[in-house]
């Protein structure tokens, strides 16, 4: 699919599409405190994959990667080795969309590893079932820890999506242990539906729970628990498209790349173990006010982005990390995110109170995710088929 340039067009959903790829636009100064990129590159790994759109650790003492494919295929990386056959295959079980060359936003979008795989052999998927709609899975590995088992496969949880696109997709074992799902508003511009305000539903949110119970349970603490207004599982609302969200591994701070709708894309941020924010899609697009809501909400109430861009500098927003690796001591504590339409790559430090972020790179790719190793080193993934890994520039 990657190969196909009328991808690129239709995924900007009417955007000015002059405007979110021009290259000449303006540069954003960078903070201080951001390291002069001219010190650092992105090192293929790995290359010719099929649309692939994420990485993962195991955290298993390993340090094989993960990397998984639009099309339901899962990958073994270890070192710059990668499987010969696929660790997992449910491409029988997403959309025939995905499948016939045009954009989808649909298939096998997120994977997440259970902090204890390396006892009980758990590992989690979000993917569009062949309705379209949201499926949550777990998987257990088989007695060759190269392959999984295809017939372990139990859904935890499914949502019915009311239209194809705004999916979310990540999912990520936070430092509490529980899993965290972002899920977008059903799709659609403008979000008509109005499902990012509405507690009732479990679009246009982060969930979290726990899923050492048969098929999950919700935590005690999770912020709407006991209202008969809300949806249980709600960590947070307010979200248009959280295709990517990472944790701070040294902090346990959220970070939350939501792709915005015409005119913005934004970070939302929450410190660790906090939850019931309200990040205002749709009421609001980025830090603006955007459609007014049939029932008022409290502007008060609003957690406003940390970060956001326009579509003068891309399209689509693809959230990041928090760097905490070893090997580039002076990146310690800079968050790098990006955008696929274009492949421009911010970095943001935060100063004071505030966080401030700035054009880091000019990539070329289409940037659909960035990884983390067991170490914390950063990775990047092109959905034209390669996987990079950040490293100091060579001389």
């Amino acid at each position: 699919m990657h190969r196909r340039i009328l991808l690129i067009i239709t995924f900007l959903f009417m955007v000015n599409i002059a405007a979110a790829q021009d290259a000449t636009a303006e540069p954003m100064p960078l903070p201080e405190g951001v390291p002069d990129p001219a010190g650092y590159e992105w090192a293929l790994v790995a290359d010719g994959f099929d649309s692939p759109i994420g990485i993962v650790p195991a955290n298993d003492g390993t340090s094989r990667m993960f990397a998984w494919e639009q099309n339901g295929k899962m990958w073994v990386i270890n070192g710059e080795e990668v499987s010969f056959e696929p660790f997992l295959d449910i491409g029988d079980l997403i959309p025939p969309s995905v499948f016939q060359g045009g954009y989808s936003e649909q298939g096998l979008l997120g994977v997440a590893f259970h902090p204890q795989y390396a006892e009980n052999g758990y590992f989690y998927i979000h993917y569009s079932d062949v309705n379209g709609d949201t499926t949550i899975a777990r998987y257990k590995v088989s007695s060759d820890p190269e392959v999984a088992d295809p017939a372990s496969g139990t859904i935890l949880l499914s949502v019915d999506q009311p239209y194809p696109d705004h999916n979310g997709g990540q999912l990520a074992f936070g430092p509490d242990g529980y899993l965290y799902i972002g899920l977008g508003d059903g799709g659609n511009p403008d979000d008509p539906l109005r499902n990012g305000q509405n507690l009732n539903t479990l679009l246009g949110k982060l969930l979290r729970i726990d899923v050492n119970a048969t098929p999950y349970k919700v935590p005690a603490d999770n912020p709407f628990v006991g209202r008969s207004d809300a949806k249980p599982e709600i960590w947070a609302y307010g979200l248009r498209n959280p295709f990517r969200f990472s944790f701070d591994r040294e902090t346990g701070d959220l970070f939350i790349g939501d792709v915005g709708q015409w005119d913005y894309e934004e970070v939302d941020f929450a410190p660790a173990g906090v939850g019931g924010q309200n990040y205002g899609w749709s009421a609001y697009q980025g830090m603006h006010e955007y459609i007014k809501q049939t029932k008022p909400i409290d502007d008060s109430r609003l957690t406003l982005p940390i970060l956001e861009y326009t579509h003068v500098y891309g399209c689509s927003i693809t959230g990041g990390y928090i760097y905490r690796g070893e090997a580039l001591p002076d990146m310690n504590g800079v968050y790098i995110y990006g955008d696929y339409c274009n492949g421009r790559m911010w970095a943001a430090v935060k100063n004071g109170d505030v966080w401030q972020g700035g054009v880091w790179m000019e990539t070329g790719l289409t940037i659909t995710s960035f990884g983390e190793d067991e170490s914390g080193e950063l990775y990047l993934i092109d959905y034209k088929g390669g996987i990079y890994k950040l490293v100091a520039a060579q001389s």
